[in-house]
């Protein structure tokens, strides 16, 4: 599967369990929403990736990249009920960082 470098980096920074790395993948002012909260900025970030690391030990692997809408759906495994699943990225990105992202099921 052909992905823009920073999904295929996200990607690897989420199965190296690289908090630090994955939040380099965003813009400073970035914005995630996941499982009804917001995290504002590459600080909260990093301490939200850092966390759900550490509770669920999650990894992905890219199934689909639908690069019209910027949506990359994955399977999902780990510490959590129902493991594994697919999960949808909805992803805006500009100067190959993400501005936001967006993870629903």
């Amino acid at each position: 599967m052909n992905l823009p470098k920073v999904i295929a980096d996200l990607t690897q920074a989420q199965n190296n369990f690289d908090s630090h790395a994955y939040a380099n993948c965003f813009a400073e002012t970035a914005v995630v929403f996941d499982e009804g909260k917001t995290h504002q900025g590459k600080t909260a970030i990093e301490q939200w990736i850092k966390k759900a690391n550490e509770e669920y030990q999650t990894v992905m692997e890219p199934i689909e990249y639908l690069p019209a809408e910027e949506i990359l759906k994955a399977e999902v495994s780990g510490n959590f009920p129902g493991s594994p699943i697919v999960l949808a990225y909805h992803l805006m990105i500009k100067d190959n960082l993400i501005q936001s992202l967006k993870i629903t099921g």
